[in-house]
C-alpha cells in the first residue's frame, strides 16, 4: 500500500515540480518584480523600517482581528518551521550545495510575490459570520476576479485543507519527535526500543496543546505566536551564528561550493548529484516550502491584521521572506556545510543532519538547545497552519465546521508522531505545489491591481520615500 502511494505521489510530484512549475513560480515572481519596479530591492530599506517600526509599536487589536505584529508573527510562525531545518538539510542532501543558491533566487523573487499576496489579501478581505476578518487567495479570487475564475478559489481551499495535515502538522510533529529523540538518545535517557512509546506520548501532548490554542480563537493564536516566534528565532540565530564563527575558515570554500554546485552539481557532490535541474528543483521547492511565497498561505494570517493599508501590510511579506530564507535558511545551510559533517549526497536527510552540524561544533550538550529551538519552530508552524486550514474549510463549508476541523487537525499530531519521514516530506511537497497553481494564476491576473495600489500608496503616504 505504501509503495503504491509513494509511486503515485512521485508521478504527481515530478509533474507539479517539473519545468512548468519552475517557470510559473519564477515567472510570476519575475513579472511582479518587473511590474512593481523590483520593489523588494528598490524599497528594501523602507520595507525593513516600516515593518520593524510597526512590530515594535504596541497596540490592541479590535475584536475579530490581530495587531499587525501578531499577524506577522502568525505568518512567521507558519513559515519559520521545519522547512528551515529539515527542509534545508534535505535540499542540500538531494540537490547538493547548489540548491542553496536556488533557494536565494526563489527568495529574491518570492519577496515580491509574497508582498503582492499580502497586499491583495488585505485589499479584498471581508468579515465572516463570527465577525472575524478573513482573507487570502480564496477571497482575492472571489472578490477580485469575475465569476468564471471562482472555481480557482474553491480549488485552492480544497488543496489547502488537504495540505495543512501534511505540511502544517504531520511533518512538523515528525521533526519534534526527531529532535526530542536525538536529545534523549545523546544523554542515554531512553533506548531505541522506547522511542515509539515516547513518540506516541509526544503526539498526544501536542494534540491537546494544539486544540487548546486553536479553539481559543484568533486572539489566542496571536497571543501565543507573538511570544513564541521572537524567542525561537533569536535562540536559533545565535546558535547558528556561533557555528559559523567557530568554522569561519571554511566559509570561503562553502560559498564556492554553493555557486559552483548551482550550475555543475557533479563537481561538488562527486557525481552523486549530477543534474543541474535536480539542484534547482530542490532549492526552489524547499525554499517555497519554507517561505511560502507563491502558495498564498501567509496572506491568510495578514488578512486578520487590524490595518486599513494593504501596501503597508504588504511590506511584511518582503520582511518575512528575507528573515525566513535569506537569514535563517542560509544559517542552517552554513551550519551543515561549514561544520564538515558527512553528507550522503543523493540520499534523503532531515533534521538529524542539521543537529549533527550543531553537535559536531559544540558537542552533544547543544542537542538540548537545538531540540528546544526545533520544537518551538515546528509547534509554531502547526499553530499557523491550523489557522490556514480553518480559513480554507470555512470558505468551503461555513463557520459551523471550524471547531470540528480544529479537533481533527489536533488529532493528526498523534498520527504524525509515528509516520515515515521520507514519504511525508514528499507528500507535503506535492500538496504545496498543488496549492501554488490556483494562487499563482490569481496573482498573475490581479497583478494590475497590485501595481495600482503601489502607485497610490507612493503617491500618498509613501511619497518622497
Amino acid at each position: 500500500m505504501l509503495s503504491t502511494i509513494e509511486s503515485v505521489n512521485n508521478v504527481v510530484n515530478n509533474f507539479i515540480w517539473g519545468v512548468p512549475a519552475m517557470i510559473c513560480i519564477i515567472g510570476v515572481g519575475l513579472l511582479l518584480s518587473v511590474r512593481t519596479g523590483f520593489i523588494q530591492i528598490r524599497k528594501f530599506p523602507y520595507a525593513m523600517k516600516v515593518t520593524i517600526g510597526r512590530m515594535l509599536r504596541k497596540k490592541d487589536a479590535t475584536d475579530g482581528a490581530m495587531t499587525p505584529f501578531q499577524a506577522v508573527c502568525t505568518a512567521l510562525a507558519a513559515t519559520v518551521g521545519t522547512g528551515n531545518i529539515a527542509g534545508v538539510a534535505g535540499a542540500i542532501a538531494i540537490g547538493g550545495p547548489g540548491a542553496v543558491f536556488w533557494m536565494w533566487i526563489s527568495a529574491l523573487l518570492g519577496m515580491c510575490t509574497k508582498f503582492s499576496e499580502v497586499t491583495l489579501a488585505v485589499h479584498f478581505r471581508e468579515k465572516n459570520a463570527e465577525g472575524d476578518l478573513v482573507g487570502g487567495p480564496m477571497y482575492y479570487i472571489k472578490n477580485g476576479l469575475n465569476k468564471n475564475w471562482h472555481w480557482l478559489a474553491y480549488l485552492f481551499a480544497a488543496f489547502g485543507v488537504l495540505t495543512v495535515f501534511g505540511t502544517g502538522n504531520a511533518t512538523q510533529v515528525n521533526t519534534i519527535t526527531t529532535a526530542i529523540d536525538s536529545a534523549l538518545f545523546n544523554y542515554g535517557v531512553i533506548g531505541v526500543d522506547a522511542a515509539k512509546t515516547v513518540n506516541l506520548v509526544i503526539g498526544i501532548v501536542l494534540a491537546v496543546l494544539i486544540a487548546l490554542i486553536l479553539l481559543g480563537g484568533i486572539k489566542r493564536i496571536g497571543q501565543v505566536t507573538e511570544k513564541l516566534v521572537p524567542f525561537m528565532a533569536v535562540i536559533y540565530v545565535l546558535l547558528a551564528a556561533g557555528v559559523v564563527l567557530l568554522n569561519l575558515k571554511n566559509i570561503p570554500h562553502v560559498f564556492v561550493s554553493i555557486f559552483e554546485g548551482a550550475f555543475t552539481p557533479t563537481s561538488v557532490t562527486g557525481g552523486a548529484v549530477g543534474s543541474f535541474f535536480i539542484s534547482m528543483k530542490k532549492g526552489v521547492s524547499r525554499g517555497i516550502f519554507s517561505n511560502e511565497a507563491g502558495l498564498g498561505t501567509g496572506s491568510i494570517a495578514h488578512a486578520c491584521a487590524d490595518t486599513k493599508k494593504p501596501v503597508k501590510q504588504g511590506f511584511f511579506g518582503i520582511f518575512e521572506v528575507f528573515i525566513d530564507t535569506i537569514v535563517i535558511c542560509t544559517l542552517t545551510a552554513l551550519v551543515i556545510l561549514c561544520s564538515g559533517v558527512p553528507i550522503g549526497y543523493g540520499e534523503a536527510a532531515g533534521a538529524e543532519l542539521t543537529i549533527l552540524g550543531f553537535t559536531s561544533t559544540y558537542g552533544s550538550w547543544v542537542s538540548i538547545f537545538t531540540a528546544v529551538a526545533m520544537c518551538c519552530f515546528a509547534f509554531s508552524t502547526i499553530i499557523g497552519w491550523g489557522l490556514y486550514g480553518t480559513r480554507c474549510i470555512e470558505f468551503l463549508f461555513g463557520t459551523k465546521i471550524n471547531k470540528p476541523f480544529m479537533v481533527l487537525y489536533s488529532l493528526v499530531a498523534i498520527v504524525g508522531a509515528t509516520m515515515d519521514l521520507g514519504l511525508m516530506w514528499n507528500i507535503a511537497e506535492t500538496f504545496n505545489g498543488l496549492m501554488a497553481i490556483p494562487n499563482l494564476i490569481a496573482v498573475f491576473l490581479l497583478s494590475g491591481i497590485v501595481v495600482k495600489l503601489v502607485k497610490e500608496y507612493f503617491a500618498g503616504e509613501g511619497k518622497g520615500v
